[in-house]
């Protein structure tokens, strides 16, 4: 008999602007001090600003030396002016003292990080082409407002225009500070600090407001927070303002909130005109392959994660989406196949070990099933629906108490997820245990699940 599976939700995330939170085994400090002089042309506002980017400038400068000695890094071939410009967007610069006398501005900084996270977090990122592009203009940026602040500064002492040359000038100063808060901001989010990301994005985009990626960061947080139609109008100013070359990103991302909200038409244009405009983008051929998948349209998400694949060899996003469309059109030997594959680009991926042990579960191969399901656990206790999985498996061999633990530990992780109170309900009946049974249905029933409402209905029994 075949076991009715739940769905694993093999989720694209959006695009990778948050580096995951890791384990942080050995920390190392930077310290550097800078004094900046006022000019006639600065204010107390304005050599702040530059004084703390270049107190930046030089504890990267000092933590990308010291990340250069390290193998993992130099097998990466990355410069050292790559690694400092992906390192911006990973560590927190932490003010210890300044002090400002009214002709020079004296700042004292530190960054604290643990260089094997800050080297997985590089990894990361130097895999990921849109979010490198977006360091790199935002290196490039910074460097010429800078230069740019130098010459404004040089031809006051010539010009005419002083009023047009101080407007300039605070300009530059806004848009460098609103720079350094959004590399803030992604450091305060990595660290868990989710609210005081979205200030510093907000305060961001006060400061210059036709910053495309400080709407597109902060719809991306609202999107993982749930707040889809914050994030729909995020995307809407990042879409109006972004460059031709970023929209793809942008409409790709908005594509995503639109789906959360099911808005299954809009999101399958935004997906289309991501393609449109950058057709080499690979996450929008996932992104559109994902939505066809949940549209049931499986040849066609086939097409597009076999173009993804071909775009980015390296992403084991469409192996896993092509894995799950074998799996859901019964192609079971074929579904193992692509989830071989990921685990062999990637030995520690628990969703890949899940997966599969949801085919083998599929083919009544129960045993194979619960070593991988151990092994998802294992790798990645948070995975709820490895235990509600694993759970199943006990329950299709009768081992019913067993099957009731994972589905406890699975409802601990993920309380909203109504299939897992429905098995917990089938399991409990099982062993006479109808009261349990009968509020896990209801339960799942409130939770919007047809089938444990349909067997209520069928009891007459209301929820």
């Amino acid at each position: 008999m075949k076991s009715s599976l739940i769905r694993i939700n093999l989720i694209f995330i959006l695009l990778v602007l948050f580096i995951p939170n890791l384990t942080s085994a050995e920390t190392k400090t930077f310290i550097k001090e800078y004094t900046y002089r006022a000019s006639e042309i600065d204010s107390k506002v304005s050599c702040r600003t530059i004084a703390l980017e270049q107190v930046k400038r030089l504890l990267l400068e000092e933590l990308g030396s010291y990340l250069e000695s390290h193998t993992e890094v130099v097998d990466f071939k990355l410069t050292k002016h790559q690694i400092i410009t992906l390192t911006a967007g990973i560590v927190q610069t932490q003010i210890l003292e300044e002090k400002w006398d009214g002709e020079n501005y004296w700042l004292k900084a530190k960054i604290n990080a643990d260089p094997d996270v800050v080297i997985k977090s590089i990894d990361a990122l130097r895999k990921n082409q849109s979010k490198t592009r977006e360091l790199e203009e935002l290196t490039k940026r910074t460097e010429w407002l800078l230069r740019e602040n130098e010459k404004l500064k040089n031809e006051l002492t010539t010009s005419k225009s002083k009023t047009k040359i101080i407007g300039q000038y605070n300009q530059s100063i806004k848009e460098l500070k609103a720079i350094y808060l959004f590399r803030e901001a992604t450091a305060l989010y990595d660290s868990g600090k989710i609210k005081e990301a979205i200030n510093a994005l907000s305060q961001s985009i006060e400061l210059s407001p036709k910053f495309a990626w400080a709407y597109y960061a902060r719809g991306v947080i609202n999107y993982v927070l749930h707040n889809n139609r914050q994030a729909i109008n995020d995307y809407d100013k990042a879409i109006n303002y972004g460059s031709d070359i970023d929209k793809a990103n942008f409409y790709c991302a908005r594509g995503g909130a639109y789906e959360a909200i099911e808005n299954y038409q809009q999101a399958l244009k935004d997906y289309n005109k991501s393609i449109k405009l950058d057709p080499k983008l690979d996450r929008g051929y996932l992104s559109r392959g994902y939505l066809n998948e949940r549209m049931e349209n499986y040849q066609q998400a086939l097409k597009d994660f076999n173009r993804a694949i071909e775009l980015n060899p390296g992403s084991i996003d469409g192996y896993l989406g092509r894995a799950y469309v074998y799996d859901i059109t019964e192609n079971y030997q074929q579904s193992i196949t692509e989830y071989n594959n990921v685990i062999r680009m990637e030995p520690k991926n628990g969703e890949a070990y899940s997966g599969r042990g949801a085919v083998y579960s599929a083919l009544e191969d129960y045993r194979h099933a619960l070593e991988d399901y151990n092994k998802a656990i294992e790798l990645n206790p948070g995975l709820y629906y490895s235990y509600s999985l694993r759970g199943n498996v006990h329950y299709f061999l009768k081992n019913y108490r067993q099957a009731i633990e994972d589905y406890n530990t699975a409802i601990e992780l993920n309380p909203k997820y109504a299939p897992t109170y429905w098995w917990r309900a089938n399991a409990y009946t099982k062993i006479d245990h109808i009261a349990q049974a009968t509020n896990d249905y209801k339960t799942a029933a409130r939770l919007g699940h047809k089938e444990s409402q349909d067997y209520l209905r069928s009891k007459g029994i209301s929820w």
